[in-house]
């Protein structure tokens, strides 16, 4: 099950676990639409290819929650 992390890791922006637009490599590190862009689809942490992150059903976060760990470090 993916983490569904809850920002992006290069300038912070929320990125809600039922909303689209956030882009995930195969390490799960996680950016929004406009830094992967910024990054041509490449992951800058291992060079993996940044693919569109599957939305999680608000019914189903109670019992599969998504991770409220943040990861931006700026």
């Amino acid at each position: 099950m993916l983490e569904m992390r809850p920002d992006c890791e290069r300038c912070g922006v929320d990125l809600p676990a039922e909303a689209s637009g956030a882009f995930i490599c195969s390490f799960e590190c996680t950016f929004c639409a406009d830094c992967a862009d910024d990054v041509d689809d490449l992951c800058p942490n291992c060079g993996g290819e940044l693919m569109d992150r599957p939305t999680r059903a608000p019914k189903l976060q109670e019992k599969f929650p998504p991770s409220t760990e943040r990861k931006f470090k700026g």
